[in-house]
């Protein structure tokens, strides 16, 4: 028997079979940095037999211990049996230490002034971990910078952005936000993508107005203490100095076309 054969990978309704749960299950939990399965060139996930224990592992999680989709991303986190994090999460890990070492501060000095543990700051400085976009922002204002730097988008776009050119930024577990347009532009357009239960974290404000479109799935926005859910289809404007905070109370993923003026976080 040759031992160095390759090992053979599974696409996802042959995985969800064996772990027992949907494909929209394990896509969900990919959008949260559970697994990073291979792709083929026509897009087609391709998945391992280590990919394979480790959603075992995250449904009995889910099963037996009841947990939510990023608390299960969170501890295996902890246990060390996912990935360290990759590309634009490492880089903004990188980018956060250099903003801090540029000012002469110590970590604890940044965590005291944001309002984080000096652990979870170190975290994100090592790329251990994503910060949310309320911790992300109130970085953001304590650096006097914004979120296009996270984003690392120098330069100007071209009128036409494919969605394989679009700049990319996990922000936090279950939160992902794809750049729509870049550059000298008096608008910020996103694409949101967020996972079932995931969201902001704590509420954040900063100068400017916001609107979102409500693609698929469900959006809970709190400006205040207002309490909104909106559905696919609806839209939503506020004044980005109030402050709020969202998620998605769903069970499937939200997509929010969410536009900001001027371009700020």
């Amino acid at each position: 028997m040759n031992s160095n054969r390759a090992e053979p990978y599974l696409k996802i309704g042959d995985v969800a079979r064996r772990v027992g749960v949907s494909p929209s299950v394990i896509r969900s939990w990919e959008n949260l940095g559970l697994t990073r399965p291979r792709r083929t060139e026509s897009r087609y996930r391709l998945y391992t037999s280590d990919d394979i224990k480790l959603l075992k592992r995250a449904r009995f999680l889910r099963k037996v211990r009841g947990l939510n989709a990023p608390a299960i991303v969170e501890l295996l986190r902890r246990e060390g049996r996912t990935r360290p994090a990759e590309g634009n999460t490492a880089a903004i890990g990188t980018h956060l230490r250099n903003l801090r070492e540029k000012r002469k501060l110590s970590l604890a000095q940044v965590a005291e002034a944001v309002g984080i543990s000096v652990g979870f700051l170190s975290a994100l400085e090592r790329s251990q971990m994503s910060g949310s976009v309320g911790t992300l922002r109130k970085l953001a204002r304590f650096y006097k910078t914004n979120i296009l730097d996270f984003f690392d988008a120098n330069g100007s776009s071209s009128r036409q952005v494919q969605p394989a050119q679009r700049k990319v930024l996990e922000a936090g577990p279950g939160v992902r936000m794809e750049l729509l347009a870049w550059g000298n532009t008096v608008m910020e357009p996103h694409l949101f993508r967020v996972a079932p239960q995931a969201g902001s974290g704590e509420s954040y404000a900063h100068e400017g107005e916001e609107f979102l479109y409500v693609l698929r799935g469900q959006l809970a926005i709190t400006l205040e203490k207002e309490y909104f859910r909106l559905k696919a289809g609806d839209s939503f404007y506020f004044e980005s100095a109030r402050p709020h905070h969202w998620r998605n109370p769903g069970r499937t993923e939200t997509w929010v076309l969410w536009v900001n003026t001027p371009p700020t976080f």
